[in-house]
């Protein structure tokens, strides 16, 4: 083994391989025995492609270049495609439309051209048409009108069923046709803050009848109605304080009469059935072999298990894996997607009856030496208030090189999305590019994170931009006072609401010597006032009302306190960002250049919110590892294209 600092080690993990290499995995659907899923293609400029696996094993895309298969509502998307009788329907990420794709046919655009986007469509077979979200922007408002609608399958009108609300999800048709089940919800509310379960049946225009609350309300979160194969609704309900699987017994509309009583917990435990829902088309459970398969995440950790609907009896299935992020049934199997510490995250199937599981498709074929990957550690560390909160601990991993002795490592500190979101421990390439070049990661699942209860995920209530910036600071403190990195070669990374909760602490506190956002908010005023609709109340909870609580907005916004940042800060940012507007980061290396400070401001053209493209998504990596090379002092192994950094 070779003796070099920290920072310095030279690693087979190259920004170059992870682009080429790794493949994001999304949205796995069935029909028939057929099998598809999404992959979202860097070398493609970010395009979604439909990949579609017949019963020999072969693979094929469906939606030829340029189609891209990503629909824009509530901007995040999410189960932008459905597919029936091997036809695919799906939304085109350029002009919004739906497009429908027999097989052997290119796509046919199915809806008008008009400013409306589609998500999370089921094909309603008995009246030839598509129940899916609208969001439809032709309006004179500043907010778009998400409602409930249905599509013609032969004239591609779209009709609406359900309006009112603000936002509306998860239409889900009963095994006979005749009922539909949907999740709604309003301002100020988020998905996971509180929303209404409803079922109604259809009249013989098709239009629904008599809608009914079953299940929901302001302070409960519902997630997942899914009818199981007799007709009995079953939902995912926060209402403990943990997101549990219920069924709905009554099923028949008109035999009503108590829907407490009605409604029956089939397996109560503190672990988390459900998530965040800032996508569409999440799955945790389904309905397969006469049993509920379902996933739930426990101390931060995804567990695989059989519920008996009779018995209610619940029996794990061990599977390999750490993290399961999707769940679909098939005829006697499930495909899964799941991540473990070793190996790329990957599409499976599990045969349920034999337990045996066949590799679909993983994100990357990359076979890398375990000499160089370094193993995840969760930790639970002190912080304000008494409190303990989490994170999951990388240690420096090469097996070619040694530090010099009695040197400890940097670290750098990442701060997840969201807020309400959560990291996990599943193999993340990007994590080993810095530990494999001798820098510690400690990936902070801060409070307000989900995955361990809604007490833990309503810390950051009026409280954003302190509980994260506190937890993500005393989880270095922590590591520092353990004597396992170098307390003063701290540095902090994160995108989106981790770029922001990055930019606060570089702000408010003086513990960190560097920091990168990745597309972070610097002006809170400024995102309450352009944003999209389906944020745009979400500072409501996490800050306070504004105009109301302008104070507090102004109080944790970076940008208005500027003359508090004494380190170094590198931006990069999307151009065509319509979540945090790019004149955030523009403002925020402005007042850092004027300050004298050491700051680099990374424009991507063509990106949005997230960056999908190969030589942007190598540009962000390598020139923020050149950022910390420059600040804390180290030479990098390997050249890789320098920014420019002012003041340095």
């Amino acid at each position: 083994m070779q003796t070099a600092p920290y920072g310095s080690w030279k690693s087979p993990i190259t920004s170059d391989l992870i682009v080429s290499e790794s493949v994001p995995l999304g949205q796995p659907a069935l029909d028939g025995d057929d099998i598809y899923w999404l992959e979202v293609r860097p070398a493609e400029k970010g395009r979604y492609v439909i990949v579609k696996r017949t019963p020999d094993g072969a693979a094929a895309d469906v939606n030829p270049p340029p189609f891209n298969a990503r629909t824009r509502v509530h901007e995040y998307g999410g189960a932008g495609y459905v597919v029936a009788d091997g036809v695919v329907y799906f939304s085109n990420f350029v002009d919004q439309r739906l497009y429908r794709q027999r097989p052997g046919s290119l796509p046919e655009a199915l809806t008008p051209e008009k400013e409306w986007r589609y998500a999370d469509a089921i094909v309603d077979r008995q009246r030839n048409r598509l129940i899916c979200i609208r969001e439809d922007h032709t309006g004179p408002s500043h907010e778009a009108e998400n409602t409930l609608a249905a599509v013609s399958l032969e004239t591609g009108e779209s009709t609406v069923l359900a309006s009112g609300n603000n936002f509306y999800s998860s239409p889900r048709l009963s095994p006979d046709g005749d009922r539909l089940a949907w999740l709604t919800w309003n301002h100020p509310n988020m998905p996971w803050d509180g929303t209404e379960l409803w079922v109604a049946e259809f009249d013989s225009r098709g239009d629904i009848l008599s809608p009914l609350q079953v299940a929901g309300g302001p302070a409960e979160s519902i997630f997942q109605p899914e009818w199981s194969p007799d007709g009995a609704l079953h939902f995912v309900s926060d209402r403990t304080g943990w997101w549990n699987l219920y069924r709905w017994r009554s099923g028949i509309l008109p035999k009503v009469t108590n829907l407490r009583e009605d409604v029956e917990a089939l397996c109560p435990m503190e672990a988390e059935f459900g998530g965040p829902q800032w996508v569409f088309g999440m799955s945790y459970y389904v309905f397969a072999g006469g049993k509920i398969v379902c996933a739930y995440e426990k101390n931060g950790h995804s567990r695989l298990a059989s519920l008996d609907p009779g018995t209610l009896k619940l029996e794990p299935i061990e599977l390999p894996y750490t993290e399961i992020w999707r769940v679909k049934a098939g005829k006697g199997f499930v495909v899964l997607g799941v991540g473990s510490p070793m190996e790329p995250s990957a599409l499976v199937r599990l045969d349920l009856a034999a337990k045996q599981i066949e590799v679909l498709r993983r994100s990357s074929n990359l076979t890398i030496d375990p000499g160089y990957l370094s193993i995840p550690q969760a930790i639970e560390f002190p912080t304000e208030g008494g409190l303990t909160a989490h994170a999951i601990f990388y240690p420096p991993k090469n097996r070619d090189f040694i530090a010099p002795e009695g040197e400890r490592p940097p670290l750098l500190v990442m701060s997840h999305g969201g807020p309400t979101g959560a990291t996990s421990t599943a193999f993340n390439l990007e994590v080993q590019y810095w530990t494999s070049r001798g820098i510690a990661v400690v990936d902070v699942n801060y409070g307000g994170s989900t995955g361990y209860g809604r007490q833990y995920r309503q810390r950051l209530n009026g409280q954003w931009g302190v509980v994260d910036m506190n937890d993500c600071t005393n989880a270095a403190l922590y590591l520092a006072e353990q004597g396992l990195v170098d307390r003063n070669k701290l540095a902090i990374t994160g995108g989106s609401a981790g770029g922001y909760t990055t930019l606060c602490a570089l702000t408010f506190r003086d513990e960190f010597k560097a920091g990168a956002s990745h597309f972070g908010i610097s002006d809170l005023e400024a995102m309450a006032k352009d944003t999209h609709k389906f944020e745009s109340r979400y500072l409501d909870s996490m800050i306070g009302p504004y105009p109301e609580r302008r104070d507090l907005y102004l109080e944790r916004s970076p940008i208005h306190h500027t003359h508090k940042l004494s380190c170094a800060l590198i931006l990069f940012q999307g151009l065509e960002d319509k979540i945090v507007p790019p004149n955030q980061a523009e403002m925020m290396f402005e007042a850092a250049r004027a300050k004298e400070l050491p700051v680099a401001h990374v424009a991507f053209e063509g990106e949005q919110h997230g960056f999908r493209q190969a030589a942007n998504i190598k540009r962000a990596l390598d020139g923020e590892l050149y950022f910390y090379s420059k600040v804390f002092g180290f030479d990098l192994a390997e050249p890789v294209e320098p920014v420019n950094i002012e003041n340095l």
